[in-house]
């Protein structure tokens, strides 16, 4: 995720934290130690308050950072690969493969939500027992809350709806019923999507009744709908392109351009030449060493465009994804890589390009085979 930066490593995966952290965690110490905890504990300074919400407020995100985790380290245990877990304004988010399984699946999503009720009753529990032993206290107050926080948080998580962890429990039994992975995400896309429309209406009807936290659930309901909305695109995608190999989905032939050439000669005898927007690009040997695109190339000022090499400029092949031409179109979407942008799979054959796919590929290729489909059922 853009605007992340890099906490560590938990079973070799990249811990991420997005710059919105700090924010939320202001806010939730904000509301803590202005509101919660003098009404549960008063009379204390508000230097106490101040500091026992900071406390609270990052042992929230590190119970939300617990549930991530938890997600990753079942992905792991299936042999998933796993990209990489990142705090964000709106929780967490465990980038992975798609799961193989339904019962994979299954055990990948119901994790994260088991995860936070665990810690729930655990705080819960103990803090009860120590406001039972020290009447008022502030670490009793603190655990009450952490408690009831993650059992809210576990319990919200598990409304079946996407993209939260209840519409991938739902999306691995209808999958498991049905056998069928495409038909099992639309129904979760749109369960989100009604969902996410609920909490927005909901959340501004509060917030225009007086209750600031409205507009927070406003906010999460339309990254809901927004985010199952694709979700469920996705899967209409998918269920189109089934079967469809790269070689059947490429742009061939593609140009390419040698990576050591300065951006001014490779704008003039291999961009301006190519109907792509987007270029492979050979290394020495002759091989696939990354892809630029023009306005990668236009974003070089025109002085310097002599003393700028391509590969500057270039996503690195590390970043780039790439396929066999017998590979299939939704393999190869499944695997795409965060670092370019767009839907862009380079196809390789004795690690040479003989092809690309791009997002413009795909739905040209949608679109033919939703109007075959359509002119077969006519």
């Amino acid at each position: 995720m853009n605007g992340s930066i890099q906490m560590g490593r938990v079973y070799g995966v990249p811990l991420r934290m997005h710059w919105s952290v700090p924010v939320l965690v202001v806010l939730l110490a904000y509301g803590l130690g202005r509101d919660t905890l003098p009404a549960w504990i008063p009379g204390l300074s508000p230097t106490v308050y101040t500091l026992a919400a900071a406390v609270g407020a990052v042992l929230l995100m590190a119970s939300l950072l617990v549930h991530e985790i938890a997600h990753a380290a079942t992905a792991l245990r299936k042999q998933i690969s796993v990209q990489d877990v990142t705090l964000w304004a709106m929780g967490g988010m465990t980038r992975m493969d798609r799961a193989t399984s339904a019962r994979a699946a299954f055990l990948v999503a119901v994790s994260g939500p088991l995860a936070s009720l665990v810690i729930g009753g655990i705080a819960l529990g103990a803090g009860i027992g120590v406001a039972a032993a020290a009447h008022r206290s502030v670490p009793g107050a603190l655990l009450i809350w952490l408690g009831w926080a993650n059992l809210l948080l576990g319990a919200f998580n598990l409304l079946p709806a996407s993209p939260l962890d209840g519409g991938r429990v739902l999306q691995a039994l209808l999958w498991w019923r049905t056998g069928d992975r495409d038909r099992a995400d639309r129904a979760a896309g749109r369960g989100g999507q009604v969902v996410g429309v609920l909490l927005v209406l909901g959340g501004w009807l509060a917030f225009a009744r007086g209750v600031p936290g409205g507009l927070w659930l406003a906010l999460v309901g339309l990254f809901m709908a927004l985010t199952a909305g694709a979700e469920r695109q996705r899967a209409v995608i998918g269920s189109a392109l089934r079967g469809v190999r790269l070689g059947d989905a490429m742009s061939s032939p593609v140009a390419t351009g040698s990576d050591w050439l300065a951006v001014d000669r490779f704008i003039d005898e291999v961009a301006l030449q190519s109907r792509h927007s987007v270029l492979p690009l050979l290394d020495f040997d002759g091989r696939l060493s990354g892809l630029v695109s023009l306005r990668r190339l236009t974003s070089v000022p025109a002085e310097r465009r002599a003393e700028v090499r391509v590969r500057d400029v270039a996503v690195p092949l590390s970043q780039v994804t790439t396929g066999s031409p017998d590979e299939l179109v939704n393999d190869a979407l499944d695997h795409l890589r965060s670092g370019a942008a767009g839907v862009r799979v380079v196809v390789v054959d004795g690690g040479r390009p003989v092809g690309i796919v791009t997002g413009g590929d795909i739905t040209r290729l949608v679109q033919r085979r939703q109007m075959a489909g359509g002119s077969r059922a006519a």
